[in-house]
């Protein structure tokens, strides 16, 4: 018998968890003892991914660096990824906003169904602390980003995820240090994190072998804790909007992929797959980074050097389909309570959502705060954030696991891009056209 390859188990796992969920809800209690007994099983999984994502991105990226003997090398690299994920991002938030421009989503929303949601949503505990944490981001002074780039302590910042930016800056300060010093003096160091590097690729070996059960769990729970079917349903077109900017944002990755290294865009998105179900699962890219690392160095052939830079970095800096929906998310809010948006504002938008995403948290509702940045800035009530807020709630997870897709996608497709630049990329591993 045929062994049955790991992402057809995935989306197996995928498929009957959301069946099972479904057939729960119609069950007394089926809800709790999915919440209570399967959803742990989910959560366990994510913590693995989660627990060795900044080791990954510690013992990768010293390698990466270390093996170019070039650092000049490193510079090309580093510009290009940048400069690529500047443009990608500008290009997803202007799809947005002419999708949203186009199908006009708020001027569907009835003030009863803005009401209800008003008061289901706009005191709730995860409306407030969002609100409450994107005010203490604005608060801070206009080159804080940067001043929160640079740890103080190394130690803190490898304990907490949220804090991947500064790891990064530690990481890629020790590798280019390791360049400097010379090859003799760096090489005891440099094996240690060869070492674990290779370490750390066997653990995501192994927890990806749990990964079927683990969707199926996550999923389960996902279906369970979805909410109310009328409000759902109420937002349905502004929720078609969005994925449907989502939609065209993966053709434009395929396109770019086509057409800058002529590999076959269909062959990529199945390599992909078992990297876009745990996106879509997890809602984060920090806990997909591992898996997304593995895909793209071993089955799409981009090399260390290249994918141990450019994916963690684009895993916090490279929010492509989270500023979609910012664009998105902005204006229909402003439809649905009638507040004027001119042309100056919607340029806002762009560049709000593009510096936004720099440092965002790679994890679940970080588009949120996001949102409410974006929000502040085209000068939106601060009395009607929670209500704008609320308006959007109930449909927020399910789509935070679609835009999560797509911030994944476009993280694999840049380092194709800029390997293939570099020529870092190994084109035997690829199927081209």
């Amino acid at each position: 018998m045929a062994k049955v390859a790991l992402h057809w188990k995935i989306l197996i796992g995928m498929l009957l968890g959301l069946i099972f969920g479904y057939l729960m809800l119609q069950i007394n209690g089926g809800g709790e003892f999915i919440k209570n007994w399967i959803n742990p099983l989910g959560i366990i999984f994510i913590n693995l991914l989660k627990l060795i994502a900044i080791p990954l991105i510690l013992a990768s990226l010293i390698k990466g660096i270390s093996d170019l003997k070039d650092i000049s090398k490193f510079r090309n690299i580093g510009v290009r990824t940048m400069l690529i994920f500047i443009v990608t991002t500008i290009i997803a938030i202007t799809i947005g906003l002419v999708s949203v421009n186009i199908f006009n989503p708020g001027l569907g929303i009835s003030p009863e169904t803005i009401e209800k949601l008003t008061s289901t949503y706009a005191n709730d505990s995860g409306v407030t602390a969002k609100i409450a944490e994107a005010s203490a981001q604005q608060n801070t002074a206009p080159l804080q980003f940067l001043v929160d780039m640079v740890p103080d302590n190394i130690f803190t910042a490898l304990s907490n995820n949220k804090l991947m930016l500064q790891v990064i800056f530690f990481t890629v300060f020790l590798g280019i240090s390791l360049l400097l010093i010379g090859e003799e003096k760096a090489r005891p160091l440099k094996n240690i994190f060869d070492s674990l590097n290779d370490a750390i690729l066997k653990m995501v070996d192994l927890i990806m072998k749990s990964a079927p059960i683990a969707v199926f769990a996550l999923l389960a729970n996902v279906v369970v804790s979805s909410g109310d079917p009328d409000l759902l349903y109420a937002l349905l077109k502004y929720a078609g909007v969005v994925v449907f900017g989502l939609f065209l944002m993966m053709i434009f990755y395929c396109l770019v992929l086509y057409f800058s290294t002529r590999i076959n865009p269909f062959w990529f998105l199945k390599k992909m797959i078992p990297a876009h179900v745990l996106a879509f699962s997890t809602s984060s890219s920090a806990a997909t980074l591992p898996v997304t690392m593995k895909i793209v160095e071993e089955d799409l052939g981009v090399d260390q050097e290249v994918s141990s830079f450019v994916l963690p970095v684009g895993a916090t800096v490279n929010m492509d389909g989270t500023s979609l929906y910012q664009g998105v998310a902005a204006v229909f809010i402003a439809q649905a309570l009638g507040f004027p948006l001119e042309f100056s504002d919607q340029i806002m938008i762009v560049l709000t959502a593009l510096l936004a995403s720099i440092g965002s948290a790679a994890v679940p509702g970080a588009g949120m705060v996001m949102l409410v940045i974006v929000l502040e800035s085209i000068g939106f009530p601060a009395d009607k954030l929670a209500i704008g807020l609320a308006l959007i709630f109930a449909v927020d997870r399910p789509l935070d696991m679609c835009r999560t897709i797509i911030n994944v996608t476009g993280d694999a497709m840049v380092s194709i891009v800029v390997a293939k630049s570099v020529h870092k990329i190994d084109f035997n591993k690829t199927k081209r056209i």
